[in-house]
């Protein structure tokens, strides 16, 4: 049953102009910072032609589906874009009809391909098979081949001998020809490359590289590793290393929603006890990154494009530097192989003068972000950043009069309400607000902002009769709230959900005036789930909670701010400052014996104050504001991280910037990282491999 819980309002008035950007991976000063997105991208399949680079990922339940993005230089993207504008199946599930619906179970794990002059996308629907779109243009018009065939999370090779090669299976790698055609696999062709036993997972990526084959792979048991196999025939014998298995940039796995067993549905229903575990900070998990493809630059440098579990925003990609060693592609840099940089230099993507672009012309060097996001429904189209949940009846929502209009339709809940418009949640924090308008609502109408998720929540308005009522639901408490005093009869009010997507918390709040905001309902807690494989999703809804076609609502003004998005300020130069170890909650300080060790936390000596000098490029030197500088003596042990007078010797590190004052320190020589152990009372070394997900093991720092 429902529990009608009446809050006491919080006032509050929330400044909008800390952020009119949005999040960009590019620095500005010829450096990156990852995540490359900080909303969700999963399963990442990277293509380049020419000076052109494109980016298929997996859209899952929601339309248009299979989304491409286009860059010139890895770093910013555009969504220029999908393989699909609707499912072009019957079945009542792609569309949410009759209680069936294919949540995290739509179409998943694409493989981009340009051969014989055009381009082509594979990926698998579950229950259809394995699907395929082609174009001339990566813009489109596609066309779709539904080739069948059980043949999923696939990577295909189209060989020097003009055959056509789908890898596919999880454990136990199977090679299938495909027709030229695209009508199908030919069957009997079907071969194990890579028998059961080998520690090799799934979604695969092939790559034939001065004629060796090289596939690369992910495996989840017992936690995230990204795996490399090679042969010098694609039907083997291959042999298998790691390429990267523990980093994390130090995030930790989001909590996992758990629905208990003989539920009626997946996704729950009012009411269903979900479980929200706590997690184990400290566990890698799958939280690494892992499972995705790479790439040659124009320069000859090869680069891993990979997802990453990125807490409640869900799955996004992160880009890394490949270093070949003995013929194997590893995961980042010389002395610190298998761990990447969270910042690092930009690729070297000077134009080719032999190849010509296929794409966009203008060269993308501004940093900007994929989608906008905002919207005021001005256009005769909606933005690339929407998608439906599931295929929406096109006769029952419009733009009209510079808004977008919903008709509801019959549903108990949010869940299984037709006509969603959704787009991604973005971290690692953001305030979205939105205007309903109420006027064309009927009796049983629900409208307003909510979370596509498992499990789901909103605010909106409900329409009982000719009385409208605020309303904030939660679907993991099973919990209505309305505010204290009634809302007077309104056509106009303003929803908002402020979210910190790293921490997995969010609010509802509401306004009539879009000026003075109030909360409703509590901090709720966000998960990641693997029934919609997706995280928060923003979405605007309207449905008739009592069975009947209802009227309509209308929402306008459309707004996400990202107070975190402008980052030119993160790096602390021109300051002085202590720094703080995440790990021992104790300040550094220069020791006259020339040393670095840590200090008490009252302890605001001069010998605890430090200060940047800029080097360019995101590169800093260290120095004491005794005027001494940081070094590294030897091989980096404990002790090593020295001091000297001479700024000759001063090592330069590269900033490693992880939001809210707290950095990392990377050496340009070593590409290793300053630290201290927590436990041992040694002094600093610079040693350490990266960060561990919780940041507790040393080598995180803040500055204050």
């Amino acid at each position: 049953m429902r529990r009608l819980l009446i809050l006491f309002l919080t006032s509050c008035l929330l400044p909008l102009t800390s952020s009119a950007q949005s999040w960009t991976a590019d620095n500005g000063n010829g450096t990156y910072t990852n995540p490359l997105f900080y909303d969700e991208f999963s399963d990442p399949d990277i293509l380049r032609v020419g000076d052109d680079y494109y980016l298929a990922g997996t859209t899952m339940h929601t339309v248009p589906g299979l989304v491409i993005l286009h860059s010139k230089d890895l770093v910013n993207w555009e969504n220029i874009s999908y393989c699909f504008d609707r499912f072009d199946f019957e079945d009542d599930a792609f569309s949410l009809k009759n209680h069936q619906e294919i949540y995290g179970q739509g179409i998943w794990a694409p493989c981009i391909r340009y051969a014989n002059g055009q381009f082509y996308v594979y990926s698998n629907v579950n229950g259809k098979g394995l699907q395929c779109y082609t174009s001339k243009d990566i813009r489109g018009p596609w066309k779709h081949h539904n080739m069948q065939g059980r043949i999923y999370d696939l990577s295909v090779l189209f060989d020097d001998d003009g055959k056509i090669y789908a890898i596919h299976g999880y454990g136990e790698v199977k090679c299938t020809e495909l027709k030229p055609d695209m009508s199908g696999p030919i069957e009997e062709t079907e071969r194990t490359i890579i028998p059961e036993g080998n520690a090799v997972g799934e979604g695969h990526h092939m790559y034939k590289i001065n004629g060796m084959y090289y596939l690369i792979s992910t495996d989840y048991k017992p936690n995230g590793r990204t795996l490399c196999s090679r042969s010098k025939s694609i039907w083997g014998p291959y042999e298998t290393i790691t390429m990267t298995a523990d980093e994390t940039f130090g995030y930790h796995a989001a909590p996992l929603t758990q629905v208990p067993a003989g539920e009626q549905y997946r996704i729950g229903q009012d009411g269903t006890k979900f479980g929200i575990p706590e997690v184990d900070k400290d566990a890698t998990a799958c939280s690494n990154i892992h499972q995705g493809g790479i790439v040659q630059d124009q320069s000859g440098q090869w680069w891993a494009l990979l997802m990453m579990d990125f807490h409640s925003i869900g799955r996004t990609v992160t880009l890394a530097p490949i270093t070949w060693k003995d013929g194997w592609p590893m995961l980042g840099l010389e002395g610190n192989l298998g761990r990447a940089p969270r910042t690092w230099l930009k690729p070297n993507v000077q134009p080719s003068s032999t190849v010509q672009s296929v794409a966009v012309a203008q060269q993308q060097t501004t940093p900007h972000a994929p989608y906008h996001r905002n919207e005021n429904f001005n256009g005769k189209t909606l933005g690339r950043v929407w998608q439906w949940n599931h295929n929406p009846d096109d006769t029952k929502w419009s733009l009209k009069n510079g808004r977008l209009r919903l008709q509801s339709m019959p549903a108990e809940q949010l869940m299984w309400a037709r006509n969603t418009l959704t787009q991604r949640a973005i971290g690692p924090t953001s305030i979205t607000t939105v205007e309903l308008f109420t006027k064309g609502m009927k009796d049983g109408d629900v409208a307003g902002l909510g979370n596509i998720n498992v499990p789901c929540s909103w605010i909106g308005i409900v329409k009982e009769g000719s009385q409208l009522t605020l309303r904030c639901y939660e679907q993991a408490t099973n919990d209505t709230i309305v505010p204290i005093a009634p809302i007077v009869p309104i056509e106009k009010i303003f929803l908002r959900i402020v979210g910190d997507y790293d921490h997995d918390s969010a609010h509802y709040e509401y306004s009539l005036n879009g000026e003075t905001y109030h909360q409703l309902g509590r901090e709720m807690p966000l998960s990641y789930q693997l029934i919609t494989f997706q995280g928060a999703r923003l979405s605007l809804f309207a449905f008739n909670h009592k069975g009947k076609e209802g009227g309509y609502a209308e929402f306008d003004n459309f707004t996400v701010v990202e107070p975190k998005a402008d980052r030119s300020g993160n790096i602390p130069y021109g300051k002085t400052f202590r720094i703080i170890n995440l790990a021992t909650g104790k300040p550094m300080i220069a020791l006259e014996h020339g040393m670095v060790h840590d200090t008490e936390i009252g302890d605001h000596s001069k010998a605890t104050l430090f200060r940047l000098i800029d080097k360019g490029q995101g590169k800093v030197i260290l120095q004491c504001a005794d005027g001494r500088y940081v070094f590294c003596a030897g091989y980096g042990l404990a002790g090593d991280v020295r001091l000297t007078a001479d700024e000759s010797k001063a090592e330069v590190f590269l900033w490693q910037d992880y939001l809210d004052h707290e950095f990392m320190l990377m050496s340009m020589r070593t590409h290793r990282y300053i630290g201290k152990s927590p436990t041992t009372g040694s002094p600093y070394s610079m040693d350490f491999p990266g960060a561990d997900p919780a940041r507790r093991n040393g080598a995180v720092l803040r500055w204050e």
